[in-house]
């Protein structure tokens, strides 16, 4: 079972366990960073990056930085970011931004668990859909998505380089509640 929490920083910074755990969580994707390009050595993740990677997400004035912890030890296992409203106004809908999972956790059912309690909370917030882009070059993502009943509805360049991407979409019809962190 997972609990999510929202990363609020401290005096402006990330405290200091949030970053070890942080930077593990990226530095076991190595394979996400190689399709991404966001990190200049895939292999050798820095805590500075990793701070500098969320310290941008977080200075988006709707992005929420999600800590995903396992509820049995508390462990960070993963994190999800999430955009209130797109930076394109004519978009109304709430974007996942990221979502990824301790590469020591893959294939285990965390990433889908993540996405329903992000789902959750964005249905429990009155809405009732989200999207999200997938670069071209992570058909593995876009395979994940699709599993989880998100289709595509676009392609286009990403907003930051330029690379191509698909949108998915997905409808978030009311449902039972459930219990969730943060």
């Amino acid at each position: 079972m997972l609990v999510l929490e929202p990363l609020v920083p401290v005096d402006g910074s990330l405290p200091p366990g949030v970053l070890t755990g942080l930077t593990e969580v990226y530095a076991s994707n190595p394979g996400f960073h190689r399709a991404t390009g966001d990190f200049p050595d895939p292999g050798s993740v820095t805590p500075e990056q990793v701070a500098s990677s969320v310290d941008a997400e977080l200075a988006h004035p709707a992005a929420e930085v999600l800590l995903a912890r396992d509820d049995a030890d508390g462990s960070l296992v993963g994190l999800a970011v999430t955009l209130a409203e797109h930076p394109d106004p004519a978009d109304p809908f709430p974007w996942i931004g990221l979502l990824m999972v301790h590469g020591s956790r893959h294939r285990s059912g965390l990433g889908r668990e993540i996405a329903g309690l992000v789902e959750e909370r964005l249905r429990a917030r009155g809405r009732d859909a989200v999207r999200l882009a997938v670069l071209d070059s992570n058909p593995g993502a876009s395979a994940f998505w699709r599993s989880l009943g998100y289709r595509v509805i676009d392609h286009r360049e990403d907003r930051q380089l330029g690379r191509p991407c698909s949108v998915l979409h997905k409808d978030l019809p009311p449902g039972p509640p459930r219990t969730i962190g943060g």
